[in-house]
């Protein structure tokens, strides 16, 4: 069972009023931010791709790099595989990050079946292919996927708009972030949402891509 899928505004829109309802500190975040972004990009090798390229640095870094990679014509597994390091590094791409994305395009990965898995069978066959962790996995399943209650505890800017919003002493640790955050299921995609929605707001500045 895959749950319910966040497909159009509306969608968005119950999941935050759910929020609104069960938590006031929610609330307050949502009557600041408005009405929050769908957020859903197509799916398959090329968005996950992209992922990676967010890993690790600013959303202005990862368009740049994005860019690139469209101009040169790196965005589809084939491609990826008949390019060299040099053609990889002049695109922006970090040696590491090169040698992921080969895992990636050498991976085989069953895009399509993964739109009928479960939330932890996602997370789980993605995490297979290196330099794709659970922040990586969960983030497709978020966005690509459509998944309404997959959260990403391990991201920065969620943790600092925890952190504003509910008047924490410091970040809360991904564990414990976790934890938090079964407080807001079924809608756990849409709290995330709300909180980088918030944390645009109180540090100008996009918190992911």
């Amino acid at each position: 069972m895959t749950g319910r899928i966040i497909e159009t505004p509306e969608d968005v829109a119950e999941g935050a009023a759910h929020l609104c309802r069960i938590c006031p500190r929610m609330k307050h975040a949502h009557g600041l931010t408005g009405d929050l972004p769908l957020r859903r990009r197509a799916d398959g090798f090329a968005e996950l791709l992209g992922a990676i390229v967010s890993q690790q640095v600013s959303v202005a870094s990862a368009d740049a790099i994005w860019a690139r990679l469209e101009a040169a014509g790196l965005t589809d597994p084939q491609a990826i595989l008949a390019g060299t390091d040099e053609d990889l590094r002049a695109v922006g791409l970090s040696r590491q990050k090169a040698r992921y994305a080969r895992a990636l395009a050498g991976a085989g990965i069953d895009y399509a079946a993964l739109r009928r898995a479960p939330d932890d069978a996602v997370v789980a066959t993605l995490t297979q292919v290196p330099g794709i962790g659970i922040w990586t996995a969960e983030i497709y399943a978020m966005f690509s996927l459509g998944r309404a209650d997959v959260f990403a505890p391990g991201d920065l800017a969620l943790q600092e708009a925890a952190r504003l919003l509910y008047d924490l002493p410091e970040r809360p640790k991904e564990r414990a972030f976790r934890q938090m955050a079964e407080d807001w299921a079924p809608w756990r995609s849409v709290a995330a949402r709300l909180l980088w929605a918030y944390y645009r707001l109180a540090k100008d500045r996009e918190g992911i891509r």
